[in-house]
């Protein structure tokens, strides 16, 4: 018996398979879609978790980038401070306050200059006869007596009963030097210029004034050195020599070059030996005092460098003041 008789005898049978062929599809169709729902599901937890976890990263990132560029700023504000500190302490950063130093004591030096012309104008430089009469109280005793006169010399005339001597030695410091003359005597040779320098100070001036500096420290001690070597001719050893300088680098380049002038020792500096160092005016004079109370005489030398001096010092019979150039000034103070 063929399929179609069958079928064709047997209709609602044929139905009922059909339904139930059509029911296990659909059952199976809705069984795969579970379970690739189900597969599907954790893959999309996956991808949102893996989303976070990287924004959290990220985050992460920036913060520590932003605490990084937080800490370098600053590390910058830092050395732009220490910067600062450094310009401001830094002698192109004071240069305004050392050129007004300099402005300064260039119109103090002025304005010496000018009032000493101008006292120098009102000084009899010629010699007057000055008249001393007798006081009534001793007129019973002196009776018979004529009238004395007494001379007042000029301030120029101070070392001219001397004039020999120093001359001898001025010629003595342009010959050649002897560097094995005794202590206290020059060993090194002078040229013309500072000769003429020495006989200004010495015969024109007294042996009291300012002097133009020679244009270093190391050629004004040697000018120096010449001229305590003439006044220990005078005066041996009853005159000392204080130096005014106001840094101790300074007062040590002093030290070194009248050392090796005058064939010195440490033991001629000191507050008792022939050469006294000081950095502060104050001491110049209470020492100045003191040889004078003691009948004794003191000879001033104040360094270039220095930008005002004393007016007590200028009462002293001896003193010799080295007024600097601008440029002198300048570079001493920045090597300094």
């Amino acid at each position: 018996m063929d399929n179609k008789e069958i079928s064709n005898n047997n209709p609602k049978k044929e139905l009922i398979i059909g339904k139930s062929i059509s029911d296990e599809k659909t059952k199976q169709l809705s069984k795969k879609n579970t379970t690739q729902n189900k597969k599907i599901a954790p893959k999309n937890d996956k991808s949102t978790k893996s989303f976070d976890e990287i924004s959290n990263e990220i985050f992460r990132d920036l913060v520590s980038k932003k605490d990084s560029l937080v800490k370098e700023i600053k590390e910058l504000e830092t050395k732009k401070d220490e910067l600062e500190k450094d310009i401001d302490s830094n002698f192109k950063g004071q240069s305004d306050n050392i050129a007004k130093r300099v402005k300064g004591f260039q119109d103090y030096l002025t304005g010496a200059l000018q009032n000493l012309s101008q006292n120098v104008e009102k000084l009899e430089l010629v010699s007057q006869p000055i008249i001393v009469k007798p006081s009534p109280l001793d007129a019973k005793k002196e009776e018979n007596s004529t009238n004395n006169e007494e001379n007042v010399p000029a301030l120029s005339e101070t070392f001219k009963p001397d004039e020999k001597i120093i001359k001898n030695c001025f010629s003595g410091f342009t010959e050649q030097p002897d560097f094995y003359a005794e202590p206290w005597k020059l060993r090194r040779s002078l040229n013309l210029s500072d000769i003429e320098v020495m006989d200004d100070w010495f015969f024109n001036m007294g042996g009291r004034g300012s002097l133009e500096s020679r244009g270093s420290r190391q050629k004004n001690a040697l000018l120096s050195a010449g001229l305590i070597s003439i006044l220990g001719e005078l005066y041996g050893d009853q005159f000392q020599t204080l130096i005014l300088a106001s840094q101790p680098e300074r007062l040590g380049e002093w030290r070194r070059i009248l050392q090796d002038s005058l064939g010195l020792t440490r033991d001629d500096f000191g507050p008792n030996s022939g050469i006294v160092l000081f950095e502060r005016p104050e001491g110049v004079i209470e020492k100045a005092d003191r040889l004078e109370a003691n009948e004794e005489l003191p000879f001033i030398i104040i360094d270039a460098a220095e930008t005002s001096v004393e007016i007590p010092i200028l009462q002293f019979p001896l003193w010799l003041a080295f007024a600097g150039s601008d440029n002198e000034i300048y570079d001493d103070l920045e090597l300094n």
